[in-house]
C-alpha cells in the first residue's frame, strides 16, 4: 500500500476519466488509479458511444479528461449542462499511450492527469490600440503599389526615400513624402520615428516626384510602420516588434503577406504581460553606481532600458515591446523581474504533481522534458509516425523554455527527476542565452553536490533526431524523493530543493565554487581597511550587508547576496570583493557581524555617537599635520564632543577659532610667481 504521504493531494470530488480511444493504447488501471489524482473512470470511446459517462460526471464534481483532441465537444457539453466546476484535459494519447512503450506508460499517463488538474493563473494581458495611421517606408514603385492595396483599409502615408525615380500617381489619394527614417521608436498603436531630409513633393511632378527643400529632425507618429526601403531594420529582433512589417522591395510573396497582416491591425488588441517587475528589488544601480546589468546585457528586443528615476535606482521593462522570451526573468539575480505566463511557482506545482504521481504509479527514473508549443508538434509526429516518446519521459509544455529560471531546472531533481531536458529549436531562440548560463549554474551546483545530474538541452526541429537524443540522454538515479512544496520566491524554492539535494547527497561539500556572474556568492570586507563608513549597506539592494542602529557594526547576510558588485562599486575605500559560490551551511541563512568598533561616547552628555577609531584617527591626523586651527588641545578636545554639544561648546567656550599666532599668511600674486606659477598673459 503507498503512503499517503507519497502520493499527490486528491483533489475533493474530481472525476479523472482515461479513454483507451477505441482501444488504440493499453490502460494500466492500477498504475492509474494509484496516481491519477481522483477517481479513475476508463471508457473506449467517451467521446461518443459513452458520452453519457462524462455526463454523469459533470454533476460529481471537478472533471478530467485524458484527451485533448475532444476537448471542444466535452467543453461544449459542458456548457450546455451548466458544469460550474474545473474541466481539464490531458494529452495521454500522443504523449504516452501511442507509443512502442505504450503498454508501460501507465505511470506516465497517470502523471500526465494528475499534472493536467493544477490550476493555473489567468494571463496577464496589456491592452494595445491601433487606429490604422501608417507609415510606409519605401524607396520605389513598390511603395506606392502597397498603398493602392491598403488605402481603403488603413489611413495611409509614403514616404520614399528619393534613390529611384517614382511617377507620381494620378490623384493624390494619400501623402507621399522623401526622406529618410534615422531611427524609431514604440510599438503597435505608439510608433514615434525619426525622419532626415524630410521634403514634400512639389504638385507639379510630372514623369516622377519632384522635391522640396529638404530638412533634418522631423518627427512623425503612427499605429502601424512599414518597411520596404530593404535597408537595416530599425528594431532589434525586429520579426517580434508587433506593428512593424518589413520586407524586400522585390519579395512578393512577402508584400502579399504585409498587404493581409496590415490590414488586420487596427482595433483594440490584448498582449500577454510576459514579465512582473518589482523595481524595489532591481540591483542595477544606487546613486549612479551600477551594479546589475544581466537584463540589459540579454533583452533581444530593447524592452528593457534604465529608468529615469531618481538616481537611476532600476530598470524599467515595457510590457508592450517584450516579446515573451524570458531572459530577463531566468537570469534576475533577486526576482525583481519574474516570468508571468505562468509564474515560476505554479510551473513547478505542476512539475512537482507530475513527478510525485508517477512515483506514485510505480514510475522509475523519469526524465522531465520542457518545450514549448514546436515541441508539441514534435511528440504528436512522433506518435503518429514513428516510435513515440519513451514511457520515461514525462512532457510539460512551456510558453518559453528560454524563461527557465535555476529553480526550474533544479527542482526536479529533488523530487525525484533522473533527467531535465529543455527542448529548444535547432535555430537557436532569441533570449536562449539567460537559460543556458542558467544550465551552466545548475551543473556546477549538482556537479559541487557530487551528483552526476544535471540539465541537458536538446536543439532539432526534427521528431526522430528528438527520438534519439531521448534515447542517448542519462537515466541515473534519482538523487532524491523530496516532497516540499513551491512556495515563495524562485530563490527561495532553489534554496529549499538545494538543501533537500544536500541530504540526501552523501558526504557533500557545504561550500561550492560557482562560475563568474552567478547569483549566489559570499562579499568579503578586508576589515583592517574597513571604516565603517558604512556605504555598502545604503546601495545592497537586498540588504545582504546591514547597519545595526544601536552600535558602530556592519553585518553580513550570505544567503541574501546577488553578487550585484554595487557594494564593491561604491565602497570608498575598495576593501570588499566578491566570491561567487554556493554555502549550503546553516551559517549562509544568518547574519554575520563583519566588523564592529566601541562607539564615541561623548564626555559632556554621554551620547555615543560615530565610532571611537575614527575620531581618534581625526584627531591624530590633524596632530601629526600640524594644522594651525588645533595646535591648541583646548580645540582638539572638542572633537570628541557629539555634534549638539560641539556646537555648545565652541559657542559658551570663548574660543576664538582664527586666534593663533600658527595661522598662515594668505597666498598673494607675488607668492604664487615666486614659487614658480605661470605668468600672467
Amino acid at each position: 500500500m503507498t503512503h499517503p504521504a507519497n502520493t499527490p493531494a486528491s483533489p475533493r470530488g474530481r472525476t479523472v476519466f482515461a479513454c483507451s480511444c477505441e482501444d488504440t493504447m493499453v490502460l494500466d488501471e492500477g498504475a492509474l488509479a494509484r496516481g491519477c489524482g481522483g477517481r479513475l473512470r476508463t471508457a473506449e470511446q467517451l467521446c461518443r458511444a459513452q458520452l453519457d459517462r462524462f455526463m454523469v460526471a459533470l454533476g460529481e464534481g471537478d472533471v478530467t479528461v485524458g484527451c485533448t483532441q475532444e476537448a471542444p465537444l466535452f467543453r461544449q457539453e459542458a456548457e450546455a449542462a451548466g458544469h460550474a466546476g474545473a474541466l481539464d484535459f490531458a494529452n495521454v494519447r500522443e504523449q504516452a499511450g501511442w507509443s512502442r512503450e505504450g503498454a508501460q506508460a501507465g505511470p506516465k499517463m497517470a502523471a500526465l492527469l494528475a499534472a493536467a488538474a493544477v490550476p493555473m493563473p489567468a494571463t496577464p494581458l496589456v491592452p494595445l490600440e491601433s487606429q490604422g495611421v501608417t507609415l510606409i517606408l519605401g524607396r520605389d514603385e513598390a511603395a506606392l503599389d502597397l498603398a493602392e492595396r491598403l488605402k481603403d483599409r488603413l489611413d495611409i502615408t509614403v514616404l520614399l526615400t528619393g534613390e529611384a525615380d517614382v511617377a507620381p500617381r494620378p490623384q493624390a489619394e494619400y501623402p507621399v513624402l522623401r526622406g529618410r527614417a534615422r531611427s524609431a521608436t514604440g510599438w503597435l498603436g505608439h510608433f514615434a520615428v525619426a525622419i532626415d531630409g524630410y521634403a514634400a513633393a512639389a504638385p507639379s511632378s510630372r514623369a516622377a516626384y519632384r522635391w522640396g527643400a529638404p530638412r533634418d529632425g522631423a518627427a512623425s507618429e503612427c499605429d502601424i510602420l512599414i518597411d520596404l526601403t530593404g535597408r537595416a531594420p530599425l528594431f532589434p529582433t525586429h520579426e517580434v516588434r508587433q506593428g512593424y512589417l518589413r520586407a524586400a522591395p522585390g519579395d512578393a510573396v512577402a508584400l502579399e503577406r504585409i498587404t493581409r497582416e496590415a490590414g488586420e491591425l487596427v482595433g483594440q488588441f490584448d498582449k500577454p504581460r510576459f514579465i512582473r517587475f518589482d523595481a524595489g528589488l532591481c540591483a542595477h544601480s544606487r546613486n549612479k553606481r551600477t551594479g546589475c546589468t544581466r537584463c540589459l546585457d540579454l533583452c533581444p528586443t530593447g524592452a528593457i532600458t534604465p529608468s529615469a528615476k531618481g538616481h537611476w535606482d532600476s530598470v524599467a521593462i515595457s510590457a508592450e515591446i517584450c516579446a515573451g522570451c524570458g531572459a530577463c526573468a531566468a537570469i534576475c539575480p533577486t526576482g525583481a523581474a519574474q516570468y508571468d505566463l505562468p509564474p515560476t511557482d505554479a510551473v513547478l506545482r505542476r512539475v512537482r504533481a507530475l513527478l510525485l504521481a508517477y512515483r506514485a504509479a510505480g514510475g522509475q527514473a523519469p526524465t522531465l522534458l520542457l518545450h514549448e508549443a514546436a515541441g508539441e508538434a514534435m511528440i504528436d509526429a512522433l506518435s503518429r509516425h514513428g516510435p513515440g516518446l519513451p514511457a520515461h519521459v514525462l512532457p510539460l509544455r512551456l510558453h518559453a523554455v528560454t524563461a527557465a529560471d535555476l529553480a526550474l531546472l533544479v527542482a526536479p531533481f529533488a523530487w525525484g527527476a533522473s533527467d531535465v531536458q529543455l527542448l529548444l529549436p535547432a535555430r537557436r531562440p532569441h533570449g536562449a542565452e539567460g537559460v543556458l548560463r542558467n544550465v551552466d549554474y545548475a551543473e556546477a551546483a549538482l556537479a559541487g553536490l557530487g551528483l552526476p545530474h544535471a540539465p541537458g538541452v536538446m536543439e532539432t526541429d526534427d521528431p526522430f533526431t528528438l527520438a534519439e537524443m531521448l534515447a542517448a540522454a542519462p537515466r541515473p538515479a534519482p538523487a532524491a524523493r523530496a516532497e516540499f512544496l513551491p512556495l515563495g520566491a524562485p530563490r527561495e524554492i532553489l534554496r529549499t530543493a538545494l538543501s533537500a539535494l544536500r541530504a540526501a547527497a552523501e558526504a557533500a561539500p557545504a561550500v561550492i565554487p560557482m562560475p563568474e556572474a552567478a547569483p549566489f556568492g559570499a562579499a568579503h570586507v578586508a576589515v583592517e581597511g574597513c571604516t565603517l563608513c558604512l556605504a555598502c549597506t545604503m546601495v545592497c539592494p537586498t540588504g545582504a550587508f546591514a547597519a545595526n542602529p544601536e552600535r558602530p557594526e556592519l553585518s553580513f547576510l550570505e544567503d541574501a547576496c546577488v553578487q550585484c558588485g554595487l557594494c564593491a562599486n561604491t565602497c570608498p575605500e575598495k576593501v570588499i570583493s566578491l566570491e561567487p559560490r554556493l554555502d549550503l551551511r546553516p551559517e549562509a541563512t544568518q547574519r554575520q557581524v563583519v566588523k564592529q568598533e566601541a562607539p564615541a561616547i561623548c564626555p559632556s552628555c554621554a551620547k555615543a555617537f560615530g565610532t571611537r577609531a575614527s575620531i581618534d584617527r581625526v584627531k591624530e591626523r590633524l596632530r601629526a599635520g600640524g594644522h594651525w586651527m588645533f595646535t591648541d588641545p583646548a580645540r582638539l578636545a572638542m572633537l570628541d564632543l557629539c555634534e549638539d554639544c560641539r556646537v555648545s561648546a565652541a559657542t559658551n567656550s570663548q574660543i576664538d577659532p582664527y586666534a593663533s599666532t600658527a595661522r598662515p599668511r594668505p597666498m598673494t600674486t607675488e607668492d604664487y610667481l615666486r614659487e614658480g606659477g605661470p605668468e600672467e598673459g
